[in-house]
């Protein structure tokens, strides 16, 4: 367990895009530069952020116009995303999940010839809003797709939360057996509070990439009542608890937690953050 943990940081994309209050380009910014202060140096965004070139910044591509509009703004790592239940795909961008893959197909091609890497995502993995359980093996269909295709990484997404920990075991089993371990993310969001505890089996397989968001920023609008990613203060605290260097600056981390909650008008649902907070007010 003493091995090293990659964090990315999804909280300025992810996270706040699912946010109801808008928050300006230059907040963003201002956040992201926070993060990466903090010690966070791989982050998801939705604008390329190129002068650290010591940080790694995913870039969400939709299609080839936004992988066009990536590679304007100096974007080093792209993402992809796909359903692996039929019935989220549909709601979410209104086609199967096989129709999702062909769409990114281009975009895939055109970054490998750029020396572009890819960053695969896979949301509904432990369960659906609209389908219910979502089985193994249709996350393991999509990762070898992903993976077949040339995403240097594949991150595993619990979108509605529901997953416990021996179901994130048995899927990451079974997903390593087309994709290698040390190439599989956890994105596990916190719906039913389970989403440390399923890092924590997930590391025990030997998965190593955990994404999580700033103050656990985030939730779902296809799925009612899902709560944000994992909080990243609570997945640090875990992490350096168990011996595990992260590098992260806990108090730069709720720092910068602590100014884009109130941006958004709500505290952070980190409990370490709070419990920090509420130290601090005594």
């Amino acid at each position: 367990m003493s091995d090293l943990v990659r964090i990315v940081e999804v909280g300025p994309r992810d996270g706040l895009q699912n946010e109801k209050t808008p928050v300006s380009v230059a907040a963003r910014i201002a956040f992201i530069e926070a993060l990466i202060g903090a010690g966070l140096h791989t982050v998801a965004v939705l604008l390329g952020v190129s002068h650290h070139p010591d940080s790694e910044f995913h870039v969400l591509v939709p299609n080839e116009k936004g992988y066009d509009a990536a590679r304007a703004a100096g974007a080093r790592v792209i993402a992809v995303f796909a359903s692996a239940s039929e019935g989220f795909s549909r709601a979410n961008i209104n086609c199967s999940v096989a129709e999702s893959i062909e769409r990114f197909k281009p975009v895939v091609v055109r970054a490998k010839a750029d020396g572009i890497q890819v960053r695969g995502y896979i949301s509904c993995v432990l369960g659906c809003p609209y389908d219910g359980e979502v089985k193994p093996q249709a996350v393991v269909d999509v990762a070898r797709m992903l993976w077949n295709l040339g995403c240097y990484e594949v991150s595993l997404g619990d979108t509605i939360g529901v997953g416990t920990p021996l179901k994130a075991r048995h899927l990451l089993r079974a997903v390593a057996g087309v994709v290698p371990m040390a190439h599989l993310g956890m994105h596990f969001h916190d719906t039913y509070g389970q989403a440390l505890a399923n890092l924590y089996a997930g590391m025990e397989e030997g998965a190593r990439v955990i994404d999580s968001a700033a103050g656990g920023l985030g939730g779902c609008p296809y799925a009612p009542g899902a709560t944000g990613n994992v909080a990243t203060e609570d997945v640090v605290y875990m992490l350096e608890g168990m011996g595990v260097a992260t590098g992260v600056d806990m108090p730069r981390l709720v720092a910068a937690t602590n100014e884009i909650g109130h941006l958004i008008g709500r505290p952070p649902v980190s409990r370490v953050a709070a419990a920090i907070n509420a130290k601090r007010a005594k």
